[in-house]
């Protein structure tokens, strides 16, 4: 073989030698892993890129600690990893792993507040959430605004809790601001307490204004408002009572029963949402001064109390025929 022959041959060798290792280094990088379903992988504050990587070579995630280290060094753009909980798709590649954990984008979990959900359910809701940290007091009624909020692994408690209240805060300055003329109440926090009775007394959202309006009535006339949820509260912090409420508690004086005071309760009895807030703050015009359940799931209303004592006959007979009387 001539000189010029071998020359080449070895050039040859060494240009597929170089493009073997760069498929090494650059193409294993970008290629499928051995992952073979999406899991979820956590990274620790002040965890290292050797540990994580140690990490995910032990779960399954990437084949090599050491040869993920080495291109994530190379190829990984300096950016550093984050602390989080996130979600690894099956076959990711080793650049599509570091991409993940570089990028923050870590997994939220959502807890929901329904509307009427009062303080003491919500404490508990929260103190359950087992990837949540750190304890709560009871929040204060009607200082959290039911919706759905998202948070991460290992956030603590008081920081979601925290953002309940400032969403109500901000949602009842909204909605007071917006307020029509003439209401029956005179404050945000009247209305916050008007419109958690609201919400306890109707579960039909088309009646909210009316039940509004009724209410408000009630409160110009300096009529008892009579609102059953408001005897309950004291009794259970506005769990379900889970029996029918006797005589003596219907006679019980204290700050939130409104069969024995006139005017508002002391303090809201449940935490209501925003359309109970807004059905407050623009109530139905109406002569309405009682209701009574209908059988539908929603009331009669009555401007009267003769009308008024023959709804409540109706309903009466709609129980007997049901068995419950």
């Amino acid at each position: 073989m001539t000189k010029t022959r071998r020359g080449a041959l070895l050039a040859a060798l060494a240009a597929l030698a170089l493009v073997i290792a760069g498929w090494f280094v650059f193409g294993a990088w970008f290629s499928s892993g051995p992952l073979e379903k999406d899991r979820t992988f956590i990274v620790s504050n002040g965890d290292s890129l050797t540990a994580v990587a140690e990490r995910l070579e032990k779960e399954g995630i990437v084949s090599s600690a050491s040869a993920f280290t080495l291109r994530a060094r190379i190829f990984g753009g300096g950016s550093p990893i984050k602390a989080g909980e996130f979600l690894i798709p099956a076959g990711a590649s080793p650049s599509r792993v570091l991409s993940i954990i570089q990028s923050g984008e870590v997994i939220r979990r959502l807890v929901t507040i329904p509307e009427g959900m009062p303080s003491i359910m919500v404490h508990e809701r929260l103190m359950a959430q087992p990837t949540l940290v750190g304890d709560i007091p009871v929040p204060a009624e009607g200082s959290v605004l039911p919706d759905s909020y998202d948070f991460e692994r290992g956030e603590t408690r008081e920081a979601v809790l925290r953002r309940m209240q400032t969403a109500m805060s901000t949602t009842l300055a909204e909605v007071w601001a917006k307020r029509a003329p003439g209401i029956a109440v005179s404050t945000p926090q009247e209305a916050l307490v008007l419109a958690s009775i609201v919400e306890k007394e109707t579960g039909k959202p088309s009646e909210r204004r009316m039940v509004a309006g009724l209410y408000s009535n009630r409160l110009r006339k300096n009529m008892l408002l009579q609102a059953d949820p408001t005897i309950i509260y004291p009794i259970t912090q506005g769990k379900p009572l889970g029996r029918r409420i006797r005589q003596s508690e219907i006679q019980a004086i204290n700050g939130y029963n409104t069969y024995t005071m006139t005017g508002l309760p002391q303090g809201p009895i449940t935490n209501p949402g925003k359309a109970s807030l807004e059905a407050v703050l623009n109530p139905a015009k109406t002569q309405a001064l009682y209701m009574v359940a209908d059988g539908t799931g929603g009331h009669q209303f009555s401007a009267t109390l003769e009308q008024h004592n023959a709804a409540v006959e109706k309903w009466f007979a709609i129980r007997r025929a049901r068995g419950e009387m």
